[in-house]
């Protein structure tokens, strides 16, 4: 087994990526630098309060614990905020993950598994997209992280890296035994959105239902935590096996438009979900759904928590704790 850097480790999905490398017997060390991440999800193992871009304290932790893996999730991550402060998508995605290669390049740390993500395509020229499909993204959260993407080829031929790329879709639910779950301010995820208008909160915007869909509202394939997380630690076995580079789509090859996602938050906390209707967000395509046979058929793995039904009742069983409120100081 391995020690592995978790850059972003206190985060949503990279929290819940530590949870699955320890189970499949890892060393973890998270690197985190609390902006959007949480002390209260890091469940043991050693913490490093670090930026992504400070490549000295990198460095450090690499030799330190004999870091011989990294798998990088820190990053901004709102499409909304991408469009309106683009400065800081670039800074934080692209010059954090330059930082995080030069400090590797220099301690000889060779294997990277990367969280990307399905807005480097864009407005979709088919559906299910497949792994070859067209990028093109609407916004700077996408160009931010396929400018990474593009890098990475010039970093493997000169320094021998290899760096695996998972480009996921919509990250979903919450730990099944409830240690974990999604804590993000401000919130700005279809799920806990809701959760929060159940419980009192502001009524959920819809952004826009004028699309060209079934019932109007956008379309998307979510995808439960811990499957996500199985495909890392599967993805960082295929690396360390002496498997090469590749990018693998997360998704389940469903979509659900976000009015089905309001009945089915309904359904399972048995209470009216308050709704507003709001203009489109920049930047939203009215559909994105993974095709996922290469991870399914090369690695084995399957999307064996996201149906609807499980990914809402594990997230709301989660979100009752107040562990949320707490974390976040949100108190919608």
């Amino acid at each position: 087994m391995s020690n592995v850097l978790v850059v972003g480790g206190a985060g949503y999905i990279g929290s819940h990526a530590c949870l699955a490398l320890r189970e499949a017997g890892h060393e973890v060390v998270v690197y985190d630098n609390f902006s959007t991440g949480h002390r209260e999800a890091v469940l043991g193992g050693v913490l490093i309060d670090g930026d992504v871009r400070d490549s000295e304290k990198l460095k450090e932790a690499l030799r330190n614990y004999r870091v011989s893996v990294v798998m990088h999730f820190a990053a901004l991550i709102s499409v909304e905020e991408s469009v309106s402060n683009p400065i800081a998508y670039y800074e934080a995605n692209v010059e954090g993950t330059l930082s995080l290669l030069s400090a590797m390049v220099d301690v000889g740390v060779e294997v990277m598994v990367f969280s990307s993500t399905a807005a480097v395509y864009g407005k979709p020229d088919y559906s299910p997209m497949l792994e070859d499909h067209p990028t093109r993204p609407l916004n700077a959260y996408g160009e931010s992280k396929l400018a990474i993407e593009r890098a990475f080829p010039h970093y493997e031929r000169a320094y021998g890296l290899r760096i695996s790329k998972l480009r996921y879709f919509n990250a979903s639910g919450a730990d099944p035994e409830g240690r974990l779950g999604e804590a993000h301010y401000p919130e700005t995820h279809l799920i806990p959105r809701a959760f929060n208008a159940v419980l009192g909160g502001p009524p959920l915007e819809i952004f826009g239902e004028n699309y060209s869909t079934p019932d109007g509202t956008c379309l998307r394939d979510f995808v439960h935590v811990t499957d996500l997380a199985d495909a890392h630690v599967r993805v960082l076995r295929r690396l360390q096996d002496g498997g090469d580079s590749d990018v693998y789509n997360v998704g389940t090859g469903s979509a659900y438009s976000v009015r089905e996602v309001i009945q089915m938050v309904e359904k399972v906390t048995g209470q009216e979900v308050p709704t507003i209707i709001s203009p489109r967000r920049i930047g939203d395509p009215s559909s994105l759904l993974a095709a996922s046979d290469r991870i399914q058929n090369e690695l084995g793995w399957t999307p064996a928590h996201s149906n609807l039904q499980e990914i809402v009742e594990s997230a709301w069983r989660w979100h009752q704790t107040g562990w949320h409120v707490g974390a976040t100081g949100d108190t919608g």
